[in-house]
């Protein structure tokens, strides 16, 4: 196959994934609120169904809450359906593609299968539009009628009885295999989420390993999500701090950068620290994924389980041993502030215009429009 059919690919996945993320986010922040309420209360298990009828208003509010953020995170598999076929086909994909991932979710194919299902609902309304041709005062039963109707029914069938099976059992046997994961296994997997992660800060690898991280957490598997999570925020707090240690080593517009790169770490923006991989990434990329795994891999080995999809500072509390979740964080943070500080010279200030340059052994190879894309 050409190489525009796999850019293209990508491009329809990526704008899935896009569109998920907003809603998976406000389901985790809703639960996150709910888990660190009750936390005050003393209560671990705020989800138990004994909590909605407790004599206390404020922890009947919290278990609702709690079920709010779990509807929203049910929407995972739909919307990336929807919006992949969406990318593909226009308005006339989403149900189909929608439809279909309320389906993969049902088998618990996971997210694999919701990329299948996403795929398949897109590429057969596209089929659709451009196959069926009906006089000019029938046309508007096409994406009205013909191409929901038939186009779910075609990609259910599809989902059903071809590849929903396999992707329901590769999804369990990857579950299974993660589970058991214990010892040097558990922290190796934890290293590579985390130097994914910090490889291209919401770049496509990056956001692979976000997203099916968050995707395993619906099959009751951890430890990806928890070493993803502490991996996002590592970087953009890393070179944050190093501006504000000593922002000698910096140019005005990278100090300026780093403040924001610092907040942005806190909420859990990885691509705060965008900047400073853009002015020199072969020396900011591998600190980033040397201290992103690092990080990951101190706060999965010594216990730390974060069952939510988030990263900023709002949820550590929630976590399951969170003082070893917060020292992931912390020793993958220092990694980055000290070793970004080892390796860069102090930056040259040209006296006629008081400009500030970097110095010449520095890399300048990407733009920030070429980074995301």
């Amino acid at each position: 196959m050409s190489k525009s059919f796999w850019k293209e690919l990508e491009k329809h996945i990526m704008t899935g994934i896009s569109y998920m993320i907003p809603v998976v986010i406000a389901g985790a922040v809703l639960m996150a609120i709910s888990r660190i309420g009750a936390s005050a209360f003393g209560i671990s298990n705020i989800w138990d169904e004994k909590w909605a009828t407790n004599s206390n208003a404020i922890i009947q509010f919290l278990h609702t809450d709690d079920g709010w953020g779990g509807l929203a995170l049910g929407l995972m598999f739909p919307i990336i359906s929807g919006f992949i076929s969406y990318s593909i086909a226009d308005k006339g994909g989403i149900a189909p593609g929608m439809i279909a991932g309320v389906l993969v979710a049902n088998m618990n194919a996971g997210f694999l299968g919701a990329l299948a299902s996403g795929l398949i609902a897109g590429y057969t309304a596209k089929f659709m539009f451009d196959h069926i041709h009906l006089p000019e005062a029938m046309k508007s039963v096409v994406p009205v009628f013909l191409v929901p109707v038939l186009g779910s029914l075609i990609t259910l069938i599809l989902i059903q009885y071809v590849v929903g099976g396999p992707f329901a059992a590769l999804n369990s046997g990857l579950a299974s295999w993660l589970k058991s994961m214990t010892g040097v296994n558990k922290v190796l997997l934890a290293a590579i989420v985390g130097g994914m992660v910090g490889f291209d800060l919401g770049g496509p690898v990056n956001k692979a390993a976000v997203t099916t991280a968050m995707a395993l957490l619906t099959s009751g598997v951890y430890d990806p999500n928890t070493a993803a999570q502490v991996a996002i925020i590592i970087p953009p707090i890393g070179l944050g701090l190093a501006t504000i240690i000593n922002n000698k080593k910096f140019s005005p517009e990278l100090n300026e950068a780093g403040k924001a790169s610092f907040i942005m770490g806190l909420i859990g923006v990885s691509e705060g620290a965008i900047p400073f991989a853009i002015e020199s990434p072969l020396k900011v990329i591998p600190i980033n994924v040397v201290g992103s795994a690092l990080g990951s891999a101190i706060a999965v080995g010594l216990g730390a389980v974060n069952k939510a999809p988030i990263s900023g500072f709002y949820g550590w509390f929630a976590v399951d041993n969170w003082p070893i979740y917060v020292l992931g964080i912390f020793v993958g943070s220092a990694f980055v502030t000290g070793a970004t500080l080892l390796v860069r010279k102090n930056a040259v200030v040209e006296e006629d215009n008081s400009a500030t340059e970097i110095d010449e052994d520095q890399d300048n190879d990407f733009s920030e429009e070429e980074w995301e894309s």
